[in-house]
């Protein structure tokens, strides 16, 4: 899919500060006053990757909790039964444990772990005694494990590298020396990505290996990347997958087709052959169909990812049961042969729905999330046996616990993992709020948080939060940021303007080649609103966002100067750079604008902040990762630079060894919230 710009130690440190340091209300006190405060985000457990039982009675899960003493979130394996009731660990300890996958039978788990030192390996275990054993020695990861159909295989996906030579032999370092580490060199348009780094010269293959152990056998080949995830056809003949095969593979990020491979010849058959994305393929449990997501690639910012539904013999016509949705899909499973279920985002709410083939689509939850914690995106994650969906189940109080669905009846959740905390707890409501744009009249959609013990009469500071993408969408899930500014005392608004997705793709497109075009009238427009009902104190307004969100907060600083102060993380400030830096530099420049950065200089420095500059005046706090390849750190430095070059207010904070994701650790979060408290407590009046 496409990248977005959005959407994971030591404490953040301040490069720059001016005058004296910064200390957040919620850092220095030591008091347990029941709100929700830094410490709770160690607190903090979340339900992931649930798989249902192929009898539908128990449900295994990834159960992710943070350690307080290595400053990291670590991973588990829980099952429950459908009722509620045997709620266990089977999988824990020092290693990290993931992708549970119950065999056709039930009788076993295939699942990963990895320990330090040791790497990510496959691993097998009997449900009956709970004996476990490694299934193969692997050189590399394993990624997407998928059972046959007779469980007799499980088939993974794995890096493969290349036995290129090196370009030049340099002399080697003598014996014990200490010499810098070899230079890095590459022809390769794209060979390096935001949380991983430098890629290494290799590829992703596909693999089986014999259920009861044995020697992993290498289906695919070739100088391409072979990706997950991976169905087989129920009479166990063939493996689908999704790849791009063209030899321009690496300058064409969104080219995907649907392949199959044989696996006694390991000949591969293309499906599908249009130009744009087409994968997760997925083989009805019949094997006479193959349904599969994607779109035509119109060169478009955003792009409606529809359900495709094929024969598996490539016979007939391709049917299309979403045409007339209007709303992306995010993820789909076979409900027998004849019917699926379907994830999407609709109005900020995650949504499942039966579909026939003949397009009739039937809801039948629309309360999935909570998987990220961080801030409030739409989020989950489900799976099916028979009539029994097991879904990741969320809301604006709560991250991510297990549920159930039954047929056609009710929801039942399983789990209440953070009652425990919450509890004891105090946390902000959060209720939906909308208004129309001064842009065009058009409705906009957010969500208006408030402090605990709120007072309808009294006045309150207001913080203003964007989100990221900016093809992303933010809804009524649990964010530890905002409840966190909420326990500060202020009333914070996020919201989804023009550009967000789940409200169709004219409205995520109206900001093609147009943006941040007018989301700062859809947010002004917003804050005005929020004004009107009476308890924000209009002196006292702030604004922040992240990647997407923070490029409009530096947006906003160079159109207006009504926020006391601002915080941009990890922004884009200047289009032309970012075009030729960012990891994804094969395809910014061909989806967000008309022409190259030397075609059409003006275009990309008329969508710049930093061409804003010279107008600002508003305190701003900057903030990137040490290691963001997706928007470099010289982004938030060189706004940085240019505000103390003209004697305004401006922090830097750089985020050491962090890529795109700032808050992927614990303390990290925390210290981010921090500084954007104390920062905005700075210049905060009473």
């Amino acid at each position: 899919m496409a990248p977005v710009i959005s959407c994971r130690a030591p404490i953040i440190y301040v490069l720059v500060l001016l005058g004296a340091g910064l200390l957040s209300p919620a850092s220095a006190s030591g008091v347990d006053d029941g709100l929700f405060g830094p410490r709770d985000i160690f607190e903090l457990e979340i339900a992931t990757d649930p798989q249902i039982s192929p009898d539908g009675r128990r449900v295994a899960y990834v159960r992710r909790t943070s350690d307080l003493m290595s400053d990291s979130w670590q991973s588990s394996i829980w099952t429950i039964a459908d009722d509620g009731s045997d709620h266990r660990a089977i999988l824990s300890g020092d290693a990290n444990y993931s992708s549970p996958r119950w065999s056709p039978s039930g009788d076993r788990m295939a699942y990963l772990a990895s320990a330090e030192g040791k790497g990510t390996q496959l691993f097998m275990r009997w449900m009956d005694g709970g004996e476990a054993t490694l299934l193969a020695k692997l050189p590399e990861a394993p990624e997407h494990i998928s059972w046959s159909a007779d469980g007799r295989h499980i088939a993974f996906s794995m890096f493969v590298p290349s036995k290129d030579g090196a370009f030049v032999q340099s002399m080697p370092a003598p014996e014990g020396a200490q010499w810098a580490p070899p230079v890095m060199m590459t022809e390769d348009p794209f060979y390096r990505v935001d949380g991983e780094g430098v890629l290494r010269s290799g590829n992703k293959q596909i693999f089986i290996t014999p259920a009861e152990g044995g020697t992993p056998i290498q289906l695919t080949s070739g100088a391409f990347d072979h990706a997950g995830p991976l169905s087989w056809a129920p009479d166990g003949r063939e493996l689908f997958f999704s790849a791009n095969r063209n030899d321009d593979w690496k300058l064409d990020s969104e080219e995907l087709d649907v392949w199959a491979v044989d696996i006694d010849s390991r000949q591969l058959r293309r499906l599908t052959k249009r130009k744009g994305m087409d994968a997760n393929a997925v083989v009805s449990p019949d094997g006479k169909k193959v349904a599969y997501l994607g779109y035509e690639d119109e060169r478009l910012g955003f792009h409606t990812a529809n359900v495709s539904v094929m024969n598996r013999d490539g016979s007939g016509e391709t049917i299309v049961p979403t045409q007339g949705l209007d709303r992306s899909i995010d993820a789909v499973a076979w409900n027998g042969s004849s019917k699926l279920i379907v994830q999407y985002d609709d109005h900020g709410k995650t949504t499942l729905a039966h579909l026939g083939l003949n397009g009739k689509l039937t809801p039948i939850v629309q309360d999935l999330g909570g998987v990220g914690v961080t801030r409030p995106y739409t989020s989950g994650s489900f799976s099916v046996s028979g009539n029994v969906i097991a879904y990741t189940q969320g809301n604006a109080q709560r991250p991510s616990d297990l549920a159930i669905v039954k047929g056609r009846g009710r929801s039942r959740r399983l789990t209440n993992l953070n009652e425990d905390l919450f509890a004891h707890r105090k946390l902000a409501g959060v209720e939906r709020f909308s208004w129309a744009s001064s842009a065009d009249g058009r409705e906009i959609e957010g969500w208006l948080v408030k402090p605990p013990n709120f007072d309808p009469t009294a006045k309150y500071p207001f913080i203003l939060e964007i989100h990221g993408g900016p093809f992303g969408a933010y809804g009524p899930q649990f964010s530890a940021e905002i409840q966190r500014y909420a326990a500060e005392g202020y009333v914070v608004l996020y919201a989804n303007p023009r550009g967000s997705t789940s409200y169709g793709n004219a409205f995520a497109n109206l900001i093609h080649h147009n943006y941040p075009g007018q989301d700062y009238d859809d947010l002004m427009s917003g804050v005005d609103a929020v004004i009107e009902l009476g308890y924000v104190d209009s002196e006292n307004l702030f604004v922040t966002g992240g990647s997407g969100g923070g490029l409009l907060t530096a947006w906003i600083v160079g159109k207006t100067n009504r926020f006391k102060a601002a915080v941009s993380a990890k922004p884009v400030v200047n289009m032309i750079s970012f075009a030729l830096t960012s990891d994804y530099a094969n395809y910014f420049y061909l989806y967000w604008f008309d022409k190259t950065p030397w075609e059409d200089p003006e275009a990309y420095w008329a969508r710049s902040p930093l061409s804003l500059v010279g107008n600002v005046t508003t305190p701003t706090m900057l903030m990137a990762g040490e290691a963001d390849l997706r928007t470099p750190s010289s982004e938030a430095e060189q706004f940085y630079h240019a505000l103390r070059l003209r004697g305004v207010d401006a922090a830097l904070v750089i985020v050491p060894e962090a890529y795109h994701f700032i808050a992927a650790r614990p303390s990290h979060l925390n210290a981010k919230v921090d500084h954007i408290l104390a920062w905005f407590e700075r210049y905060r009046s009473e």
